[in-house]
């Protein structure tokens, strides 16, 4: 495929993968929004939907990669030039920045109400005062909407549980290839990848918010810096290399796997 295909395929595909997944967690947060506190579930099944309308939108033009680390697994597997990586990832980072603009633009009224609220104003400095602030930065009152954290701050069990659920992820990607005469299950791929999310999601997720995708949280994290929203708190980029290297390692480490195991 082109490069034009890769950068328009990718940056469409991933900006709908954050916006419909980010949308997800903004509809959960904000009092004035319909779904709001409607939970985990909700969120599991919104981001598992999301890959699957950014994948159907985007794997006829640039292959759906929409996530550095299945891009990387990818060519460790061989099915992807190398030489096309650093394309994959830019045209991901620039994808997921756009989601994150449209999800501010769609809850914009939202935003602004939250980080207006009095109750969520006042709650902020006794939430800080629950943790270590020398290692914890507290989130913001809308960071969430962005980015994941976690529940407990551990950087090496942080990591282990990025690194794990991003590995299942990639191996599932990967092992598709091992149906129908290795051309993968074509339509029926994207339906089965967004289940696997969603299970991961469901059984994963507890411990980190599951990003699983570097760009899905680095992009929205630099949206969230540079966006205009009032009491938005801080960014927690002291957090933010592990939702970033825990994931390529673990699509490096199921891209090796597979070349041990499977090929």
């Amino acid at each position: 495929m082109s490069s034009s295909d890769i950068f328009i395929g990718e940056t469409i595909g991933t900006a709908i993968l954050v916006l419909l997944g980010g949308g997800v967690c903004a509809a959960i947060t904000f009092k004035r929004s319909k779904a709001y506190n409607a939970g985990w579930v909700a969120i599991a099944f919104g981001w598992g939907f999301a890959v699957l309308t950014a994948a159907y939108i985007s794997s006829g033009v640039s292959g759906a990669h929409l996530n550095p680390a299945v891009t990387l697994g990818l060519a460790i597997q061989g099915g992807t030039p190398w030489g096309d990586v650093p394309l994959y990832l830019a045209s991901q980072l620039l994808g997921a920045m756009i989601g994150a603009v449209l999800v501010w633009a769609v809850y914009y009224g939202q935003f602004h109400a939250h980080l207006t609220d009095p109750e969520v104003i006042e709650a902020q400095p006794a939430e800080e005062g629950m943790v270590d602030q020398s290692t914890a930065p507290a989130a913001g009152p809308v960071l969430g909407v962005f980015t994941t954290g976690p529940e407990i701050r551990n950087a090496v069990q942080n990591m282990v549980t990025e690194v794990i659920a991003t590995a299942v992820l990639i191996l599932a990607i990967l092992t598709q290839g091992l149906n129908d005469e290795g051309n993968g299950l074509g339509p029926l791929g994207a339906l089965i990848t967004a289940l696997v999310v969603v299970s991961i999601g469901l059984s994963l997720g507890g411990p980190t918010g599951y990003a699983i995708n570097p760009v899905r949280d680095l992009g929205p994290r630099i949206v969230h810096t540079l966006l205009p929203l009032p009491n938005k708190g801080g960014s927690d980029w002291g957090y933010a290399w592990v939702p970033v290297v825990g994931p390529l390692v673990g699509g490096a480490l199921a891209g090796g796997l597979y070349n041990l195991a499977f090929a």
